[in-house]
Formats: C-alpha cells, structure tokens, sequence
C-alpha cells in the first residue's frame, strides 16, 4: 500500500464538515497485521491495529496552496506491536465522527517496533500531503 487520502475525507472537506486549521487532527500508529487500509472507512471506530494511545493535536497547523503540514510529532512511551503505518485523522470527541484524513505507510522510521520508549515522527520536509 502506499501513502493514501481517505476519499471520504475529500467529501467531508468540501462539504465544510473538517477545518484542516482549526480542528484538533491527530494521529495514530498502526499495525497493519491488524489492519487494512478500505477507501470505505471514513472515521475512527473503523480502525483497528492501534499501537499505543492517539499523538496530542497537531501543532504548527499550516496550509499552503494545497498543501497541509505541521510539526513534527511525538507518542510517548509507546509499546505493543510493530508499527508500519499512522493515520491522520480529526478529533470530534466520538469516535463514529473521528474523520479519518490520511493513511501513511511511508516515510522515515517506518517500520518501527515499539519498545516502550517515545517514537518520533518527522513530518516530510514537503508536509503531510497535498490535494
């Protein structure tokens, strides 16, 4: 699989449902052992394979042209399966309304096998993604 943009993250984006700026987006390491990326799946209560707890809210929020990036990000204390891939998503607070934005499985550090130490995600020098 390669880097993808949930499809109907696109529609939730257009139709003014997300705010890429002002909504709390966080991420999520992945087993994919566990999971499978579905251009079905559009929120939270979708995944499964989550290694360890959600990053905090992303911070440094930018878009440009089309373009969106941030800071790069920290999970602290991370254990449980090798992760192979995040997932981008916005926090509503419930699950069934978690939208789900990007699924990654490339870039630096990836694969990795938690050992209960923090795990580091630098952002590409080019930002998340573009549309």
């Amino acid at each position: 699989m390669a880097n993808v943009i949930y499809p109907l993250f696109k529609q939730h984006l257009m139709n003014g449902d997300i705010d890429l700026i002002t909504d709390a987006v966080r991420a999520v390491l992945i087993d994919i052992g566990t999971y499978t990326y579905d251009a079905a799946h559009d929120a939270y209560d979708d995944l499964t394979g989550v290694v360890g707890t959600e990053s905090s809210a992303l911070a440094g929020k930018t878009v440009v042209g089309a373009k969106f990036d941030s800071n790069d990000i920290v999970f602290s204390a991370v254990t449980g399966d090798t992760v192979e891939a995040l997932v981008l998503f916005v926090d509503s607070g419930t699950p069934a309304t978690d939208y789900l934005i990007a699924y990654l499985d490339t870039g630096t550090g990836l694969p990795v096998t938690p050992n209960g130490g923090d795990i580091n995600i630098t952002v590409n020098a080019s930002g998340w993604f573009d549309l």
